[in-house]
C-alpha cells in the first residue's frame, strides 16, 4: 500500500458522511432584537402555561376548513385541568384500605408479568 492511498483515505471517509450544518446565526440576530426594556421576570405574573396567550396550537383543529386553534388565558381554563399532571394521592387507611389494595394490585401486575416473561425463555 503506497503513502498516497493512506492519505486519501480521510477524504473519501468524509465524502461517504452526511454534510454537518451548524445554525447558530440565527439565534444570535433573535438576541440582538430583544428589547432593552422588557419587564424583570420579577414582575411578570407566574404562568402555567406553557404558550403565551394567542399562541397557534398546530395539530389541534381536526375538521377540513377550521379555523387555528389558539392558546387562552390561563384564567379562561378550568381549575382541574392544572392539576391533571400530579402523582395520584391515595390516602393512608390502615391494612384493607384503599392505599395497600392499589399497592397489592401492582405489586401482583409486576410478579405476573415476570413469571410470563420466565415461561417464555
Amino acid at each position: 500500500m503506497s503513502l498516497l492511498r493512506t492519505l486519501a483515505r480521510p477524504r473519501l471517509l468524509a465524502a461517504s458522511l452526511p454534510p454537518r450544518r451548524f445554525y447558530a446565526a440565527k439565534a444570535l440576530a433573535a438576541d440582538a432584537k430583544a428589547p432593552a426594556a422588557a419587564a424583570p421576570e420579577d414582575a411578570l405574573p407566574p404562568s402555567r402555561s406553557c404558550c403565551a396567550e394567542g399562541t397557534v396550537l398546530e395539530g389541534l383543529n381536526w375538521r377540513k376548513g377550521q379555523a387555528p386553534v389558539t392558546a387562552q388565558a390561563d384564567d379562561a381554563y378550568p381549575e382541574w385541568l392544572w392539576t391533571l399532571l400530579e402523582p395520584k394521592k391515595l390516602p393512608d387507611d390502615g391494612p384493607g384500605g384503599k392505599a395497600e389494595k392499589y399497592r397489592m394490585r401492582k405489586e401482583n401486575r409486576l410478579r405476573i408479568r415476570e413469571q410470563n416473561f420466565m415461561k417464555t425463555q
